[in-house]
């Protein structure tokens, strides 16, 4: 079973390295192998907004690769149909990262394809992105108009031209993004969970989260991603079929989780768009850490119902309340959910059964 390593934080490229490091990665770099860095850019829109990789994580990854002796380093990504990955790449100040470290940066769109089998049926797949010797997925854990979640399995699909991503579309989505998950297999994923958007791809509904996490099951990432906002995984169906065929495994047990630090030590006052603002308006936050308040929201978002009066964040350590409590500082609430921090799906679950 393999581990994932999580962190809490706010600086993604001190976070990403401390990710690698804890996980020594190196180890499982073959020698002089070319290692491919694969982000999210599926359109033109700053990481702020919560649909694209941030940068520090392109940074972070080439800073410990060299720092360890990796010389060969690039750059991959094609966004979607009707975007231009170059100025996805400008937008997110990638050219920038590919400048400072002589990384080179690749747009998939003009890249040579090879037809591969899939247990779908045989697909086009940019060569880059196969002939890597040690391929490293970069998504951004975020909400998703069709599939409800993207992370690490859809993630793959920047590796397609744009004629397979139509083809896609047209299939339903679920079964060639499992198929191609299950062949293109990336070596490692670090997933950017910073500020995912809270329901669609392009961003613009952001939710401060202050997390990331490293693993190389991405069957088991996108099922903790599950997790982490609140949904089941019969609400993702690519995830089981990607692992009914072999792509990994969805099973997670608490030992699965390797924390590097607490989220607490990250605490701040996140940004509230107006979606959010609106989901939390029976909520009592007393210096609240981004962590568990991207929680809170996610399982609000999920809620059908009104929601009661709820508290969070370390201003309520001691303090009664008469209602729900949100994390270990609510000790004295009248129904908590505990937690450092607690799961959108735990946070639900109290929801639906006060």
């Amino acid at each position: 079973m393999s581990k994932i390593y999580e962190i809490f934080g706010t600086n993604a490229h001190t976070m990403t390295k401390a990710l690698m490091e804890a996980a020594d990665i190196i180890r499982r770099i073959p020698a002089k192998a070319d290692v491919a860095l694969k982000p999210n850019l599926v359109v033109a829109a700053p990481p702020e907004l919560g649909a694209t990789t941030h940068g520090g994580v392109l940074s972070g990854a080439i800073e410990y690769l060299r720092d360890h002796g990796v010389e060969h380093i690039s750059i991959i990504e094609g966004s979607w149909v009707g975007d231009d990955t170059g100025r996805a790449f400008h937008t997110c100040g990638y050219d920038a990262i590919s400048r400072k470290y002589n990384v080179p940066i690749y747009d998939l769109k003009h890249d040579k394809t090879r037809r591969v089998d899939t247990p779908l049926r045989p697909m086009e797949i940019c060569c880059r992105a196969l002939d890597a010797g040690y391929l490293i997925n970069l998504p951004v854990l975020k909400g998703h108009c069709q599939t409800v979640m993207t992370c690490s399995l859809k993630n793959c699909k920047g590796c397609l031209p744009d004629q397979e991503k139509r083809r896609f579309h047209t299939e339903g989505l679920m079964r060639p993004i499992a198929a191609l998950a299950a062949t293109l297999r990336p070596d490692l994923t670090i997933v950017d969970s910073i500020c995912g958007d809270l329901n669609f791809e392009e961003g613009g509904t952001p939710v401060q989260t202050g997390r990331m996490m490293l693993g190389e099951d991405m069957v088991q990432l996108d099922a903790y991603g599950c997790c982490l906002m609140g949904l089941d995984l019969s609400q993702v169906p690519y995830i089981s079929l990607a692992e009914g065929w072999g792509a990994g495994s969805a099973a997670i047990s608490a030992e699965d989780i390797v924390t590097l630090n607490r989220p607490d030590e990250a605490a701040y006052y996140p940004a509230l768009p107006r979606k959010v603002a609106s989901l939390t308006q029976q909520v009592e936050a007393d210096s609240a850490c981004s962590a568990c308040y991207a929680s809170l929201v996610r399982a609000l978002y999920r809620y059908n119902g009104n929601p009661p009066k709820i508290a969070i964040g370390q201003g309520w350590k001691g303090r009664p309340f008469d209602g729900l409590g949100v994390g270990v500082c609510c000790n004295c609430a009248a129904k908590q959910v505990k937690g450092c921090p607690p799961t959108s799906e735990d946070i639900l679950r109290a929801l639906q059964t006060r």
